[in-house]
């Protein structure tokens, strides 16, 4: 297939492209400058704290603000606050909002508006849920100044900067007055762009127009802190199912940017003129695995460690990934290099080590019970990895049963918790954005208290003290040790288990210029060139 040819017949070819263009002559106005964007998956639900979806994070980064955030050097910096103090004792935070702030309709953010915010988005967010049990107090001082008073010093500042499935984004009171589990119908923020619901059509296109209102911060734009400036007039969403139809609108110019290229097409896309490809999200995804600890086989410790021992890294992200340039194999459970990166019992989760796992299945006395490993076969990012673990289980001497369905069964299939032959499992695979996991508040994938426990149940009381040590740590040093304690606990248990570090490739035309590097894909500071 050649691009070109593929190029000149792709919006001929679908009557939905068409029905784009025809949308985009009756609303773009004359002259506007659009960026046309690709996103990696389509956007369906438009409330930030209703899911924990990345196309429902990113487009909260569009419209809305956050009182903190983080840069590219994982550091706390002020966002729409202008300040904060924290008392001597750990216990009051007190924030000052920044002059110019102001929502989409005109109104001005207030304390009130940050609270309410903060109250909502801590129903759902799973380190907020930790730290407002121990809010004694949450009141406005005045309209630019509100303060937070604890039972208990904790760090409440890297619980409302950090970047994760569930930012959390300041709304207008009378949004965020919403119960958290009722989707909001006002979209209104009082971020860098404003989201345009006349033009929203879910799963196809999603509008964004430049926010003249908004005031930046003076600071270089870093990670999603920072300055943001914005270039354009408008930034448009457009689904494209096809890899190649997106491509090919690539590379002819119909789109400017696209935010995941398969690994497969990587190769293509950089032998093209006029595009740029680059790994703007330098923390990417961890793929990780549960073992159901509630039935046979992996009711026993050991037969867990035999699978970790059998499962290599190495193995399973070359089959995935393909190019070592998108992938890293490391034991770290809270990130490759990151502020609680560990190395312990890498040599039980990093290499393959057959000869290791049948040891342990026959100490075990393993009786060939079946192992049925979900496989989300239309995950791209983790679709291989179970048909390789399969095969690597298989060697070492288990019964295994790779289940092929799509994601949205394997997500209900997940939820039994009875033995394979009655609809339940042994293995799934998922993967994280790597802010989700990055801490062990965060981190869904350590929780240990049994029924109560995410999907696998297992049963660790160590796991969940040390969670708790963590939460009240007041140095880095505690943190780190603890992180490591956990690390080691983790593993040991066969509580979750990573896979390593993937990241993707974006690319986009060689117009552009000032695109930034980001956990999340931002389109402040992108400058388009008219040049042909």
């Amino acid at each position: 297939m050649t691009i070109g040819k593929t190029s000149k017949s792709w919006l001929g070819r679908t009557g939905a492209a068409l029905a784009l263009t025809a949308v985009a002559t009756l609303f773009n106005p004359a002259g506007a400058q659009t960026l046309s964007v690709v996103m990696a998956s389509k956007l369906t639900v438009l409330d930030p704290v209703l899911t924990a979806s990345h196309q429902t994070r990113n487009h909260g980064y569009m419209i809305y603000d956050t009182l903190l955030a983080t840069d590219l050097d994982n550091k706390i910096q002020p966002q729409m606050a202008d300040k904060w103090t924290i008392s001597p004792d750990g216990k009051t935070y007190t924030f000052t909002l920044r002059e110019g702030l102001k929502f989409h309709d005109g109104a001005p953010v207030k304390s009130e508006d940050c609270i309410a915010s903060i109250q909502r988005w801590a129903q759902q967010d799973k380190i907020g849920r930790q730290v407002m049990p121990l809010v004694t107090e949450m009141t406005p001082v005045d309209d630019k100044t509100f303060k937070v008073v604890l039972s208990k010093p904790v760090d409440l500042l890297t619980a409302l900067a950090r970047p994760s499935g569930l930012p959390s984004f300041i709304m207008p009171k009378r949004v965020a007055m919403t119960p958290a589990t009722q989707a909001i119908t006002d979209y209104t923020g009082s971020g860098p762009f404003k989201f345009v619901k006349a033009e929203f059509q879910p799963g196809v296109k999603v509008v964004y127009e430049k926010n003249k209102d908004y005031v930046p911060r003076k600071e270089a734009p870093s990670g999603v802190a920072g300055g943001k400036v914005v270039n354009v007039d408008r930034v448009e969403w457009v689904a494209m199912a096809d890899s190649m139809t997106m491509v090919n609108a690539l590379t002819s110019g119909e789109v400017d940017y696209v935010e995941t290229v398969p690994f497969d097409l990587v190769p293509m896309v950089k032998a093209s003129k006029g595009v740029t490809v680059r790994t703007l999200d330098k923390l990417g995804y961890q793929p990780m695995y549960r073992f159901n600890q509630l039935q046979p086989p992996f009711d026993n410790k050991l037969i867990r460690q035999a699978a970790m021992y059998a499962i290599g890294q190495d193995e399973t992200l070359k089959a995935q990934v393909g190019d070592p340039a998108y992938f890293k194999t490391c034991a770290a459970v809270f990130g490759c290099n990151l502020p609680y990166s560990s190395n312990k019992h890498a040599d039980m989760i990093v290499p393959s080590n057959i000869a290791k796992a049948k040891e342990l299945l026959k100490q075990a006395k393993y009786d060939g019970a079946p192992v049925a490993i979900l496989h989300a076969t239309d995950i791209a990012m983790a679709s291989a990895l179970p048909v390789v673990m399969a095969q690597e289980l298989r060697q070492a001497g288990f019964n295994v049963q790779l289940q092929a369905m799509d994601f949205m069964t394997m997500l209900s299939r997940r939820a039994n918790r009875d033995v394979p032959a009655k609809g339940g499992w042994s293995i799934f695979v998922t993967t994280w954005h790597t802010s989700e996991i990055s801490d062990p508040l965060r981190n869904y994938g350590i929780s240990a208290n049994g029924e109560k426990a995410w999907f696998g149940w297992p049963t660790v009381p160590a796991i969940e003290s040390l969670r708790e040590n963590f939460l009240f740590a007041r140095t880095d040093k505690e943190r780190k040790d603890i992180a490591e304690q956990l690390q080691d606990v983790m593993l040991d248990e066969g509580v979750a288990v990573t896979l390593g570090q993937i990241v993707t490739a974006a690319a986009y035309s060689n117009k552009l210029s000032g695109v930034l590097e980001s956990p999340a894909p931002v389109f402040w500071n992108i400058k388009k060139s008219d040049a042909k």
